[in-house]
């Protein structure tokens, strides 16, 4: 009995291989077979590897082009995706669908319209590659948004096509899918992601892109893409944080100790500048975050009638906080478009700042937080060394607890 239950644990182990959920079906309609849905998403890594199984089986199983379709909303990472696989398999052919954007189709600025694609076009190329012919994929620029050019795909050599862009898995391209591949994130990073990419992409402001997101982008989301991305054979879910790449963060430390503005002038030995400033700090809580766990919360600061919008992800590595951030200046009317995307209002907090900060960017804080009725130091800085220097000249007691964040109990 003990031997029939290992064995059927053994059999159990090798079941949930990797390698072994990925199982081919012929198809109702042709003679052509697809891969059995997989039901529970897939990370990043673990989904790459699955697609990379089953564009193999297909390969060996059909004949002819195998079309892959890689959907997903906008920022959830499927161009790095395609690239993952590209460096992988540099014998598949890419089309993305942002090239067959057709600019006069724009009605109000809404460049994520269905009705923008030159279907058209774009199913005569995939007729022309499944009957073996060469093709002229349009070349579309985002900054002028105009087609510009033609380029040539060659039928390559691994049969293997992919098809990427957010309506990849349209009810116009499904028929013609060998295997529909969807990669979604969260609407937070997403929103990061987009933002960035936007910026160096198209040249947008900040601001812009956001309401871009929140008045089209996002509904557009909801009505036309997330129920196509449903149909998929492989769901992925990309977890990457975009602020892991960010190479120049920002090394704070806090203590609850009481000094005075003497004791802080005295680790100035070479001078310093001196100011006082007034924030008010919105904290805004992504969609679907619990606030007792949130490490990314977005804050709007408003600072002198100026508001800016920071992204910011907070990691710890004790003693310190490290905190890398991007920051953009906008107006305060973006709050609406945030709230339309699911952020939710977590706290409002008044700091009151005297700063003192010299010429190696060091900059120790006196905060006092009115809602709080809290005041406690802050030592900041790029350097890590530097910063932990001037703190221990101060004779801080460093304090793990984030005095300024929403979701601490305090």
């Amino acid at each position: 009995m003990a031997q029939d239950s290992s064995n059927a644990e053994s059999h159990h182990k090798k079941s949930v291989l990797l390698k072994d959920q990925v199982r081919l079906v012929k198809r109702k309609d042709s003679d052509r077979h697809e891969i059995v849905p997989i039901q529970d998403p897939l990370s990043f890594e673990k989904g790459f590897f699955v697609v990379i199984r089953a564009c193999q089986l297909l390969a060996q199983k059909n004949d002819g082009i195998i079309l892959i379709g890689l959907a997903g909303p906008s920022g959830a990472g499927k161009t790095i995706f395609t690239e993952k696989i590209l460096n992988f398999m540099p014998s598949i052919a890419v089309i993305s669908m942002d090239n067959y954007n057709d600019s006069s189709r724009v009605v109000d600025g809404n460049f994520d319209d269905p009705r923008l694609t030159d279907y058209d076009t774009l199913l005569e190329n995939v007729r022309d590659l499944r009957e073996g012919k060469p093709v002229q994929v349009p070349i579309y620029d985002f900054e002028s948004s105009s087609r510009t050019g033609y380029r040539t795909v060659e039928v390559p050599s691994s049969r293997i096509v992919i098809i990427e862009g957010i309506y990849a898995l349209s009810e116009k391209l499904r028929p013609l899918l060998d295997l529909r591949v969807s990669v979604t994130g969260g609407v937070h990073f997403d929103l990061v992601k987009r933002v960035l990419r936007d910026i160096q992409r198209v040249g947008q402001e900040p601001e812009e892109i956001i309401q871009q997101i929140s008045e089209t982008v996002y509904p557009m989301y909801k009505a036309f893409i997330e129920p196509d991305l449903q149909t998929a054979h492989i769901k992925i879910i990309n977890k990457f944080n975009p602020f892991t790449g960010f190479q120049s963060p920002t090394y704070i430390l806090k203590s609850a100790k009481n000094l005075s503005v003497d004791q802080i002038k005295a680790v100035y030995p070479e001078g310093h500048t001196e100011t006082m400033e007034q924030t008010y700090d919105i904290y805004l809580l992504p969609p679907g975050e619990d606030p007792e766990s949130c490490q990314s919360y977005l804050r709007m600061r408003n600072k002198d009638g100026k508001y800016s919008l920071m992204f910011e992800e907070w990691v710890t590595d004790i003693p310190f906080v490290i905190s890398p951030r991007i920051t953009f200046e906008v107006s305060v009317r973006l709050l609406g478009g945030l709230m339309a995307l699911g952020y939710t209002i977590a706290t409002i907090l008044k700091r009151s700042s005297h700063v003192f900060c010299d010429d190696r960017g060091v900059c120790v804080k006196i905060d006092w937080l009115e809602q709080l009725n809290r005041q406690y130091i802050q030592v900041q800085g790029k350097d890590r060394l530097i910063v932990k220097n001037v703190a221990e000249q101060l004779g801080l007691e460093v304090l793990m607890k984030l005095f300024d964040r929403p979701c601490q109990k305090i």
